[in-house]
């Protein structure tokens, strides 16, 4: 198999100059580049990508943490991402974690390696303490709000959109509700701002009215029987897919909100949060590569419908 030296024997050209034609370096005359690159694909030489990374520092590849991809907020996600990504030439890796710290840090692990230019996280399963160090070896952005990292977040106004929704249900009248959220293992920051604002808003609301572990459809048809001998009137979900299953197994019973503005939303005409997930995943990736800087907050929309 040749060798990058077989190939400047070939054209007669210094080792120097077909290293900086394989790194796509503008310093060299046309004729040179296509010379060395007809002899390339004559022998079919394909250069090796870490000596390619050792020569020019960079991998055009990020890395993507995240819990899972089979749910609709991720997705929406990721979709952002790898979309900007790919249009400006760079490589995602998902680095899924199922919310394991230990999985977590061995990907923190591989970013200290250079395995890429910079690494995403969508969502963590370690406190912030453990992930800030490993901001000494690269671009680490994340999609949260976080106080020690003023360059390098975009984050959705979740508080801003949880205030709004309770403000709707209480002008309602309501003033007894449930909540679908998320992992129970440990109390993520969404699901602390949605607890702390609903006893803010709500004096009767109790953590005994919160269903855990809520992802899909069939997981809100299974709150809908945990609210069935609970006195609530309104049921704010964690998803429009919860959102569904709860409203298609009761669907006069409560006042059922969702989050994410799926298309099943419009369908069965509940009220839900469009969070603009797709530009959250843009915004991160102009942030990892140093189109945009700082900490931005992306835009919602509460959409409100009457059932």
């Amino acid at each position: 198999m040749a060798n990058i030296r077989d190939i400047a024997k070939m054209t007669g050209y210094s080792v120097s100059t077909v290293s900086r034609v394989i790194n796509n370096n503008p310093y060299v005359s046309e004729e040179k580049r296509r010379e060395i690159l007809a002899a390339m694909q004559a022998v079919n030489y394909i250069p090796n990508h870490t000596a390619r990374v050792l020569s020019v520092g960079k991998t055009k590849h990020i890395g993507v943490i995240l819990p899972f991809v089979n749910q609709h907020y991720f997705d929406t996600l990721l979709s952002g991402i790898t979309t900007a990504a790919f249009s400006r030439g760079y490589k995602v890796t998902l680095l899924p974690t199922n919310y394991d710290p230990h999985v977590e840090e061995a990907y923190l692990k591989e970013f200290a390696a250079k395995s890429f230019d910079a690494m995403i996280v969508t969502s963590r399963a370690n406190p912030i303490e453990v992930l800030l160090p490993y901001l000494a070896y690269g671009r680490i952005i994340f999609c949260e709000k976080i106080d020690a990292v003023p360059d390098g977040c975009t984050y959705i106004d979740r508080e801003g959109s949880i205030r709004e929704v309770f403000s709707y249900l209480k002008n309602q009248g309501i003033e007894h509700i449930g909540l679908t959220l998320g992992r129970s293992r440990t109390l993520s920051s969404n699901s602390k701002i949605t607890v702390r604002l609903a006893k803010d808003y709500f004096p009767a609301f109790s953590e005994d009215l919160i269903f855990w572990d809520s992802l899909s459809e069939e997981d809100g048809k299974e709150a809908a029987a945990f609210f069935a001998d609970k006195e609530v009137e309104a049921i704010f979900t964690n998803g429009d897919s919860v959102a569904a299953g709860v409203y298609l197994a009761n669907p006069t019973d409560w006042l059922v909100i969702g989050r994410d503005h799926l298309f099943i939303s419009d369908v069965l005409q509940f009220s839900t949060i469009d969070y603009h997930l797709q530009q959250c995943g843009e915004t991160a990736v102009q942030l990892a590569v140093k189109e945009k800087q700082g900490s931005i907050r992306i835009p919602y929309q509460f959409i409100q419908r009457t059932a």
